[in-house]
Formats: structure tokens, sequence, C-alpha cells
């Protein structure tokens, strides 16, 4: 479906989201339905194990990822240009580069550093929070 919404998902968003109790795991569910497109670099899949192995278990960060992986809804891109939007915590600037590598609608993140993208005009980037994006999900 190429109406399907494209995202890039910050790892605490997906984290919170694999809980079978997460009021958040309607991201997860609809992520394993096909309901929309993940975008992901290599860089932010050895973000995700690597946080999700420290929050939980290497077992299950590699459920995860190889999850991630398989779906037919990820696409792996390969960001070639560093655009540095984000000053306050330069590690958050691989969520933005790949969401304007893959041309995705928005960046699904609870962290006040993406704030800093609504005040940049070019290349515009959109954030949403887990809370809003879920709440879309459910519609």
């Amino acid at each position: 479906d190429c109406l399907m919404q494209r995202i890039v998902l910050d790892t605490n968003c997906l984290l919170i989201s694999l809980p079978r109790i997460s009021p958040y795991r309607i991201i997860w569910d609809m992520f394993l339905r096909g309901k929309y497109v993940l975008c992901v670099s290599t860089e932010i899949i050895e973000e995700y194990s690597e946080i999700i192995s420290v929050k939980t278990t290497s077992g299950i960060a590699n459920n995860v990822i190889t999850t991630i992986l398989n779906a037919h809804n990820t696409e792996l891109v390969t960001p070639y240009y560093r655009f540095n939007l984000i000053q306050a915590d330069k590690d958050d600037n691989k969520f933005v580069d790949c969401c304007i590598t893959a041309n995705a609608q928005y960046i699904v993140t609870n962290d006040r550093h993406f704030d800093v993208l609504n005040q940049i005009e070019f290349p515009h980037v959109n954030v949403i929070s887990a809370k809003d994006f879920a709440a879309r999900l459910a519609l």
C-alpha cells in the first residue's frame, strides 16, 4: 500500500511499545500487522539492539531486531548526509537523517531534544509523540 505511513521510531518509543500491558503496545502490534512502514538505518538497528539488551535481555533484543529486519514493512535506508540538526544530543541525529533520507512522515519520539526541529524550516521534519501516534493507530 503506497499510502502507508512511513515513520522513524525513536528507541525509547520502541522500548515502551514492547510490553504486552503497555498503553503504547498498539505501536508494536500495528507494526507486526504491517500497518505502517518502519524506516531504519544500520545505526538505528544497532542502538535498538544495545538499548533493548540493557533494558530487557539480549534474547528479547535479538527477537525484536530479527522481527524488524525480516518484516516486509521495514525499510532499511542508508543516510549519506549528516544534517546535524540536533545539537543538544548529537546521538539523536541518526533518527533525523534516517527520516529525511527515507522521506518518512515523522519521527515518533517523546524526547524533548527533537523539539528544536519545529523551528527548522528546511529540511522539515515532523515529530509526533508516542501517545499521539498510538492514538492515530487506534482510529
